[in-house]
């Protein structure tokens, strides 16, 4: 199958103000684009990216003042198929893993598993290891946070979003990342597209969505605790220890958000 996916993102801003932007996919996906991967600005701006410790594509600008739109688009081949479950996938001893893989181990701004490590312990400690307590642990967050866009917020915490129990993608991702990483599983978090494609309805308003995954049987594993399912058509975008790493924008100065939109679909290829 074929998706189309991009966005449209604006600011209005008083001065010129650096950012960061994270809206290229990762480089991972790059061998699936057809044609290029368009990023624009109106107006028209100067731009540069690199690649950052994490394996991500940046985008510096410095937006003008006034208002700014970026808008991106890009046209992917995807397998159709849903994310892997690999039941028999088995957690490793922390002494076993690679020396790259402990700093999915560490508390970080958003998973802060000091505050956290107790209940997990609580909760998961004495059943099923590797992917089953993966998998306990997706069903616990499902299960405890009620998805709800009018009470999101950029600052709420993994134990904040224990304690709240609401919340959309990334606390919901947030919290189980902070719960595996209490249990000594390695685990990161990831923003891209993710389309309805084989969702049933009712469907919400698109947006970025966030996931993760954890490191088990010598490999990374997509989990999702939002959807708590198998999903298909994921484009990732970036990966890090929580959303700081991977924000879509990041301003370094005062400006204000005046349209966002987003759209992946599916289309005939």
């Amino acid at each position: 199958m074929r998706i189309s996916a991009g966005c449209r993102i604006a600011y209005d801003c008083l001065q010129p103000t650096p950012m960061l932007l994270m809206v290229s996919p990762h480089p991972s996906r790059e061998a699936d684009l057809i044609g290029a991967h368009e990023v624009q600005f109106d107006p028209p701006i100067p731009w540069h990216q690199y690649t950052d410790g994490f394996g991500n594509v940046c985008t510096r600008i410095v937006a003008p003042p006034g208002r700014l739109t970026l808008t991106t688009r890009l046209l992917a081949e995807d397998s159709g198929e849903v994310d892997a479950v690999v039941p028999d996938a088995f957690q490793h001893r922390v002494e076993d893993l690679p020396d790259e893989i402990l700093v999915y181990l560490l508390g970080s701004r958003y998973c802060d598993t000091d505050t956290l490590s107790d209940i997990a312990w609580a909760l998961f400690g004495q059943g099923p290891t590797g992917w089953g307590r993966v998998q306990a642990i997706c069903d616990y967050v499902h299960n405890r946070i009620r998805f709800d866009y009018q009470t999101a917020r950029p600052t709420r915490t993994a134990q904040e979003a224990y304690n709240e129990r609401q919340g959309v993608c990334r606390d919901y991702a947030h919290l189980a990342i902070a719960f595996c990483r209490c249990l000594n599983i390695p685990a990161r978090y990831c923003t891209g597209f993710l389309g309805d494609m084989g969702a049933p309805p009712p469907y919400g308003p698109m947006d970025f969505a966030a996931w993760f995954e954890v490191y088990l049987g010598g490999a990374w594993h997509v989990f999702d605790a939002r959807n708590n399912v198998p999903r298909i058509g994921r484009i990732l975008m970036a990966r890090g220890r929580d959303a700081t790493d991977v924000a879509i924008v990041t301003t370094f100065g005062p400006c204000t958000l005046a349209d966002f939109a987003v759209f992946t679909d599916a289309v005939e290829g």
